[in-house]
């Protein structure tokens, strides 16, 4: 059973030995929109929800605890909270990887971006751990003082639902959620005391750092109806990575979620990218640590919230394919979504979002196109760095080998998964554009196979020989868009993007 604790929904899903989905929940959670560009959650209605899916989705199979092999976790990254190891309460809200209020503390020690980019593969923005950390312990009445106590805890999404899980006797952190934090050295798989030190956050707080499949604990009986043991944990893009199956050196992988996530998998060497992309961890299992380069777009499929819940053009997300194909193209409109500031390769925290292009002769399809497109570009832009990062041949090792004989070159491959991968005429636009073939599985459920695959791995319900056989009843999509029309609306992107730059 997966857990898949995501940034708008808790999802529970039962798989079976032929990565089947046996059963389902999900329940929506809460968005909180303090002030501009500040989001959080609330840490109780996280668990409970979480919690409440799983027992849905056990009941809705007729499945028990008994049934169950293992659970694996996987999460919205980047989130964080605090809470009282004694009490469990947190002492503030969740703050979400969304959250863009920390852009004035990355500032201040800017300075040391270097320094941090070095140690922990990522850039210095308000979308990693550290500084959302920083800010509940500099601005929550108390709360540096009980911390340096030793009294609170912080973790990401995946260490509060192991620590609840096992009623707190576990207190633990994967690979590569820590690298997700902007505390943790990639490179000796420790949190890192210099880091520590200039953020002001007592080391005492952090989890125990562990690998992505092994048995960390088990759930306590009293919460399924029985002890299930959890064995396998990853940030929701790297157990995305894996459930792809993307375990060869060069092989990538979009998510369209909320945002959207773009890794390509380089083995055991870090690659640090000369074009705005981060470097992070995928994975570690027995011993053995594999590095993904990640391009990470804001604002993905929250775009179609917007035109659902802001604009009212659409009443659910399946219309926008088809009121997208209803025209043929967006009349010369641009959606530049940087709702919570522009992601890679740009990282520009105070970009505000726009729609550019606007004549009489737009119309709601138009607009709905555009949005769709807007999708697509950012995801490109990534594509497009990492394929500048390629081209510089990267001295990236797989056995002694440079990166450009291993694999990694510019006609890879897309995988693709999400919530969104669905709208073919989206995952069509993405290989014309990008002028790359895109793959999308049969199960795009990939997140939380990934976790799956990550539990059943550390068991012994899956071995690795199994998970690396062929998938089979992929969606393959060839690129069909002339070279001309691509590079004209690729230009007409790049002059919308400018204007925020």
């Amino acid at each position: 059973m997966s857990f898949d604790a995501g940034t708008t929904s808790e999802r529970a899903i039962i798989f079976d030995h032929e990565g089947a989905i046996v059963s389902v929940a999900q329940k929506e959670i809460t968005q909180y929109y303090p002030q501009a560009g500040w989001v959080e959650h609330d840490p109780l209605e996280l668990w409970s929800a979480q919690l409440s899916v799983a027992v849905e989705a056990m009941s809705r199979a007729g499945i028990e605890a008994s049934d169950i092999e293992a659970i694996g976790i996987t999460n919205q990254r980047e989130t964080t909270i605090v809470w009282d190891k004694s009490t469990g309460k947190p002492v503030y809200n969740a703050i979400v990887w969304q959250c863009r209020r920390t852009a004035e503390k990355c500032r201040e020690i800017s300075a040391y971006a270097g320094m941090i980019r070095e140690k922990t593969g990522l850039v210095l923005d308000p979308y990693f751990s550290a500084t959302k950390l920083a800010w509940i312990l500099d601005n929550v009445e108390g709360v540096r003082e009980r911390a340096e106590r030793g009294e609170l805890l912080f973790g990401t999404v995946e260490t509060w639902l192991i620590w609840k899980l096992t009623k707190g006797r576990r207190h633990i952190t994967d690979y590569s959620n820590a690298s997700r934090t902007m505390l943790f050295n990639i490179h000796t798989l420790m949190w890192d005391e210099q880091i520590c030190k200039l953020l002001g956050i007592p080391m005492n707080m952090l989890p125990e750092a562990v690998s992505n499949s092994e048995i960390y604990g088990e759930a306590s009986p009293d919460l399924l109806g029985g002890p299930i043991r959890i064995a396998g944990a990853a940030g929701d893009q790297q157990a995305a990575l894996f459930g792809q199956r993307a375990f060869g050196v060069g092989d990538i992988k979009n998510t369209y979620g909320t945002g959207c996530f773009l890794l390509m998998n380089t083995g055991r060497a870090s690659v640090m990218s000369e074009h705005g992309l981060v470097t992070t961890i995928a994975w570690g299992i027995d011993g053995t640590v594999t590095y993904a380069l990640e391009g990470s777009v804001f604002i993905g499929g929250a775009v179609v919230q917007w035109l659902r819940d802001e604009l009212g053009l659409i009443s659910n997300a399946a219309e926008t394919e088809e009121l997208a194909r209803k025209v043929p193209d967006t009349n010369g409109c641009y959606v530049v979504p940087a709702f919570t500031g522009l992601g890679a390769p740009y990282w520009k925290p105070e970009a505000k979002g726009l729609i550019t292009g606007l004549t009489r002769g737009v119309g709601k399809c138009h607009i709905v196109r555009a949005a769709l497109d807007s999708i697509v570009y950012q995801v490109n832009d990534i594509v497009s760095a990492m394929r500048a990062d390629i081209e510089k041949d990267i001295k990236t090792v797989r056995d002694g080998q440079p990166a450009s004989e291993c694999g990694m070159n510019a006609r890879s491959t897309l995988r693709v998964d999400g919530g969104a991968s669905v709208n073919n005429y989206l995952v069509q636009t993405q290989a014309d554009i990008s002028n790359i073939r895109v793959v999308r599985p049969a199960c795009v459920e990939t997140t939380a196979l990934g976790a799956a695959y990550l539990a059943g791995l550390a068991t012994g319900f899956w071995s690795r020989r199994e998970l690396e056989s062929e998938n089979s009843g992929e969606t393959v999509f060839e690129p069909a868009m002339s070279a001309e029309e691509r590079e004209n609306r690729i230009k007409g992107w790049n002059e919308a993007v400018k204007i925020l730059l």
